[in-house]
């Protein structure tokens, strides 16, 4: 089995509220897909581990992380910002999806699998050093970067963030270490409203206008994310993999669709298997339209498996 798929039933848990488009039938609608299009029983399943506290402390402030952690209320919702609340569940769940994404970093750096989606939710990308933000908690991603970096010895990671929202709190964390390239495409201007000027030598963004297609974001992708993905040659590679991009999903106005998530990946895949040994961990972010997110990351996860 070449790829891991990693959630936990804590993730289904966190739930914001039934109008709340980050819910947890998410997690559902790619379960589903996967059963429908009979890849599940080729995936090697992992229950996420929780995170452990020095793995956050390489990615986040200890006031924040004791802020959210005295913010998770006994009942009821308690809200981080406007659109980022916590249920009792929340803590747990947050726990758990990064826990999960470290998971994926050790079972990936230890030869058990080519590569690792982390099904689990809340996402990260948001989420800044000090700052819960966009639905985001934790910074997933971020924590599993950082756990190669710091338990395995790595120099060079590079994390690709194809959410249709740019990855504003993973530059924030990343943005002063240069062993970690982030590149990010996203629709601009659009919330987070940031990035736009934001690129270095090793954070590489990527704006792109409302209505970009799959052949226009393959040409800009192909220009001016490849060559410096090759440029870097990573030894781990990581997605911040947001499918809201897809031309069904109204939080954003890309055009975006299932062979796009594909090329995505085969081309990230084809500079992981020149450079990092196919090491890739994946990791959750957007995604609100169900139908198109669960196709969409049924494809993806095919294309990581190789099937």
């Amino acid at each position: 089995m070449h790829t891991a798929y990693i959630t936990h039933p804590a993730c289904l848990k966190h739930n914001m509220g039934d109008w709340h488009p980050e819910s947890p039938l998410r997690l559902s609608a790619i379960d589903d897909q996967l059963h429908a299009a009979r890849l599940f029983d080729y995936l090697a399943h992992h229950e996420a581990l929780l995170v452990h506290r020095s793995q956050l402390l390489r990615v986040h402030d200890v006031a924040y992380i004791d802020l959210i952690e005295a913010a998770s209320p006994a009942e009821g919702l308690h809200a981080l910002d406007p659109d980022t609340s916590m249920n009792p569940h929340t803590l747990d769940a947050a726990y758990h999806a990064a826990g999960g994404a470290v998971m994926g970093v050790d079972r990936v750096m230890r030869g058990e699998v080519d590569n690792a989606f982390v099904a689990c939710r809340p996402p990260g990308h948001h989420a800044t050093r000090n700052q819960a933000m966009g639905f985001c908690i934790f910074n997933n991603v971020a924590v599993a970067a950082a756990h190669a970096l710091d338990a395995y010895g790595l120099t060079r990671v590079a994390i690709v963030d194809f959410d249709v929202h740019h990855g504003n709190g993973t530059e924030d964390i990343f943005r002063d270490d240069r062993r970690v390239m982030l590149c990010s495409t996203f629709q601009h201007p659009f919330y987070p409203f940031c990035g736009a000027d934001a690129s270095s030598d090793h954070i590489v963004n990527l704006p792109l206008p409302a209505g970009t297609s799959g052949p226009a974001y393959r040409e800009a992708f192909s220009t001016r994310i490849l060559p410096r993905l090759e440029a870097f040659r990573p030894q781990m590679l990581f997605f911040s993999a947001g499918f809201d991009g897809h031309r069904d999903d109204d939080m954003a106005q890309f055009g975006l669709v299932e062979a796009d998530y594909v090329w995505i990946t085969e081309q990230v895949m084809g500079v992981a298997a020149r450079h990092a040994e196919g090491r890739i961990v994946s990791v959750l972010e957007g995604g609100y339209d169900l139908g198109s997110l669960g196709r969409s990351a049924a494809a993806h996860i095919k294309a990581l498996a190789d099937l």
